[in-house]
C-alpha cells in the first residue's frame, strides 16, 4: 500500500527519494510527497497524482542531503495535497511519512485541538508530527519514543528535524521498515524495491524495533531505549527484474516469465528416488509432518483462491482433512487452534497486514504455521515456524499471477511430501512429481494461444457482468478467474459452482451475461457441459476453458483448450487463460493494468 523512502548521505537527496518512489508505485497510491532538509527552513512537495506529477513540480534547484518520501494510499481523508505526506510540525521543523492506522487518531486530534494547535489534514499522520515536535527529549530518539508511547496501532514511520539533520529516526509496528546500507550514505524504505539500484547489503526491522540511521551507519533498539544487534542481508535482485524489459505491462511481462520462473522453483525440490519433494525450509521431519491431522490454508484475495486449490490437492493426495479460510475473519472469529493441524499462510509480499496478524494468533495459541511466501526477509516469512520460498522473482503488477501459480506449485509440492509420509503410493508421487516437471512447458503453450484468447477477451470487454463457474476442483480456478477479471477491467464478475446455478443465479442469464465454464476432462465432464447447454438454451454467450480433445457437441461459444496434467495439477493449468482473459479485457477497455484504481499490491492495514 503507502511507500515510504528516506535517505542520508552526500548526495542531493531530492532525485533518490523521486527515483525509490517510483519504484514503489505498484503498490498503490494516491498521491505523492517529498521533504528535503535545506539549509534553510525544511522544503516539502506534494501532489495528488503520480510520482511522475510530483518530479514535475519539484524545483530545479533543490539542495540538501537528507530526506524522506511518501506515496499516499488513502485511508484518512481523501486523496488531497493538503493529506499526501509528509507531514510537518506546526513550526515546520519535524518532517515525518507514515504508513499504516493509528487507531486513537480522533482522540489525539481532539486532544491536540484543544491545546491550540491548528490542523491542516484528514489525516492520522499529522498528529503523530506534532506529538513528535511537542514531546520532551533531549534527542529525536527520545522525542519519537516518548511521541510512540501515546498513540495506538499500526505504523512504519520515518522522521527527520531540522535541529538535529545529521539522523533520520525510524520505527515499525505492524508495518514493514528495511534500511539500506550504503558507502558512508543510509536508505529506508518500506519495500527492497526502492533500494535494488543503490545497495545489495539490508537490514529488516523487527516488530517493535526502532533505528536511527546516519551518514556513516545505524543504530536498532527497542521501545524502551534497548540496543539490539542486527546482521545485515544480501539481497538476490538485480535492478533489472524491476524493468518491464520491452513489455507494455509487467503484468504481461509477469505471466510470460512463468515458464522460466516455475522451471528454477522446482529445480532441486522434486526427489525422485522417493517420488517426493524436499522442502527442507518447513524444517518439519517426517514423524512430524506425519503426526498432523488436518491442515489450514490462510490467504486474501488470490492467495485465498489459490489455497483453496492447495486445500483440495492435500485432501486428494495426502488424504487428511484440509481447508482454507480468508485470513482477514481468521482471528476475529476466536479460532481453535489445534496441535495436530498445520496451518499454512499464503502471502506474495510476505507483508499482507490480515495474514500476519493471523500467523500471530496461531503462535499465540500455540500452534504450527508454515509460510509460503514470494519475498525474501519478509515479516511472514521471518515469523512463521518453517516454510517454502516461492522463487517466482518480483512481481510488480498489483493483479497477481506468476506469484499465483507458483503458490499452486508449493501447495502441489506440500501435498506430496505429505502424502508420501501416509499413503500416498510410490506410484501416484511419482505421477505428480512428472506432471510437475511438464507444468512450465505447458504454460508455455497456452502462453503461445494469447492471440487467439486476446480475440475472445476483446469480444466480452464491454459486458457489464459475467458469470465464471466451475465444480470441485474448478471452483477456486473460477472464483481467481473472477477476481482477475474485478481487478484490472472494472468488469463485475461473480463465481459459482456450476451445480449452483439451478439454484438462482441462473435467472440472470441472458445474452447480455457472458459466462465462463471451467470444465476439465474429469469424472464431472458430462454434468458440466449439461450446465453449458443450460446456460446456452438461455441464449447465454459461453466461453469453454477445457482440455484438448473434450467433444462440446453443439455448443456454440468461443473455446479455449488448455493442455492436460493430472488431474490434481489441471486447476494450476486452467487458471492461465484466465489471466490471459482479464488482461486483454482490461487492455480493450483501455485501463492502467499494473495499477488498477483502489486497490495495492502489498496490504499492509487491515
Amino acid at each position: 500500500m503507502c511507500g515510504i523512502v528516506g535517505y542520508i548521505g552526500g548526495q542531493p537527496a531530492a532525485p533518490i527519494l523521486v527515483e525509490g518512489l517510483a519504484r514503489l508505485e505498484y503498490r498503490g497510491y494516491d498521491s505523492a510527497g517529498i521533504g528535503v532538509l535545506t539549509s534553510g527552513k525544511p522544503k516539502v512537495l506534494r501532489t495528488v497524482g503520480r510520482v511522475r506529477d510530483l518530479e514535475a513540480s519539484l524545483p530545479k534547484r533543490l539542495t540538501g542531503t537528507v530526506g524522506i518520501g511518501h506515496t499516499r494510499w488513502a485511508t484518512h481523508g481523501p486523496a488531497s495535497e493538503e493529506n499526501a505526506h509528509p507531514h510537518a510540525s506546526a513550526d515546520g521543523r519535524i518532517l515525518l511519512v507514515h504508513n499504516g492506522i493509528l487507531d486513537n487518531a480522533t482522540a489525539l486530534r481532539e486532544r491536540l485541538t484543544a491545546e491550540g494547535v491548528t490542523l491542516h489534514s484528514d489525516t492520522d499522520t499529522e498528529v503523530l508530527a506534532h506529538l513528535v515536535a511537542a514531546a520532551e527529549g533531549d534527542s529525536l530518539e527520545e522525542q519519537v519514543l516518548a511521541a510512540l508511547r501515546q498513540v495506538t496501532g499500526t505504523y512504519a514511520i520515518a522522521v527527520a528535524s531540522a535541529d538535529q539533520p545529521d539522523r533520520v529516526v525510524v520505527a515499525r509496528n505492524g508495518s514493514p521498515l528495511v534500511l539500506g546500507i550504503g558507502e558512508h550514505e543510509m536508505f529506508v524504505a518500506s519495500d527492497v524495491a526502492a533500494l535494488v539500484r543503490h545497495t545489495s547489503q539490508v537490514v529488516h526491522l523487527d516488530e517493535g524495533e526502532l533505528a536511527t540511521v546516519t551518514r556513516d551507519g545505524f543504530h536498532t533498539f527497542t521501545a524502551d531505549a534497548t540496543s539490539t544487534t542486527k546482521t545485515p542481508e544480501t539481497i538476490d535482485v538485480e535492478a533489472e527484474q524491476w524493468e518491464r524489459g520491452g513489455h507494455e505491462h509487467f503484468m504481461h511481462k509477469e505471466m510470460h516469465e512463468q515458464p522460466e520462473t516455475l522451471q528454477r522453483m522446482l529445480s532441486g525440490r522434486l526427489d525422485d528416488r522417493f517420488a517426493t519433494a524436499r522442502l527442507d525450509g518447513l524444517q518439519l521431519e517426517p514423524r512430524e509432518l506425519r503426526a498432523f491431522r488436518r491442515v489450514k490454508v490462510l490467504g486474501c484475495g488470490s492467495a485465498y483462491y489459490v489455497g483453496q486449490m492447495g486445500a483440495s490437492m492435500i485432501e486428494d493426495l495426502a488424504r487428511i482433512p484440509a481447508d482454507a479460510e480468508a485470513a482477514s475473519e481468521f482471528r476475529y472469529r476466536n479460532p481453535i487452534i489445534e496441535p495436530d493441524t498445520l496451518y499454512v499462510a499464503v502471502s506474495q509480499s510476505g507483508e499482507t497486514a490480515d495474514t500476519l496478524f493471523a500467523v500471530r494468533e496461531i503462535q499465540r495459541k500455540g500452534g504450527r504455521v508454515v509460510g509460503l511466501v514470494n519475498v525474501v526477509g519478509s515479516s511472514i516469512a521471518r515469523e512463521c515456524d518453517g516454510g517454502v520460498y516461492l522463487h517466482a522473482g518480483p512481481e510488480v503488477a498489483v493483479a497477481s499471477t506468476k506469484a499465483l501459480t507458483h503458490m499452486g506449485i508449493g501447495f502441489a509440492l506440500l501435498a506430496v511430501a505429505l502424502g508420501r509420509v501416509r499413503d500416498l503410493s510410490f506410484a501416484d508421487g511419482q505421477r505428480i512429481i512428472n506432471g510437475l516437471k511438464q507444468i512450465p512447458d505447458q504454460v508455455g503453450e497456452i502462453l503461445e494461444q494469447e492471440d487467439a484468447i486476446a480475440t475472445v477477451a476483446k469480444r466480452i470487454a464491454d459486458a457489464q457482468s459475467m458469470f465464471f463457474v466451475g465444480r470441485v476442483r474448478g471452483y477456486p480456478v473460477a472464483r481467481e478467474g473472477a477476481q482477475k477479471l474485478k481487478e484490472i477491467s472494472y468488469r463485475h464478475a461473480e463465481a459459482y459452482q456450476t451445480s449452483e446455478l439451478k439454484h438462482g443465479p441462473l435467472a440472470l442469464i441472458s445474452p447480455e451475461l457472458p459466462t465462463v465454464a471451467i470444465v476439465p476432462d474429469d469424472e464431472l465432464l458430462d454434468r458440466n457441459l449439461g450446465a453449458c447447454h443450460e446456460i446456452a438454451a438461455r441464449r447465454g454467450p459461453l466461453v469453454v476453458v477445457t482440455h484438448e480433445g473434450v467433444e462440446l457437441g453443439d455448443l456454440r461459444g468461443d473455446r479455449i483448450d488448455v493442455p492436460r496434467n493430472e488431474p490434481e495439477l489441471d486447476p494450476l493449468l486452467l487458471t492461465i487463460p484466465l489471466q490471459l482473459l482479464a488482461y486483454h479485457a482490461a487492455l480493450a477497455l483501455g485501463h492502467d493494468i499494473d495499477k488498477p484504481r483502489n486497490l495495492a499490491k502489498s496490504v499492509t492495514v487491515e
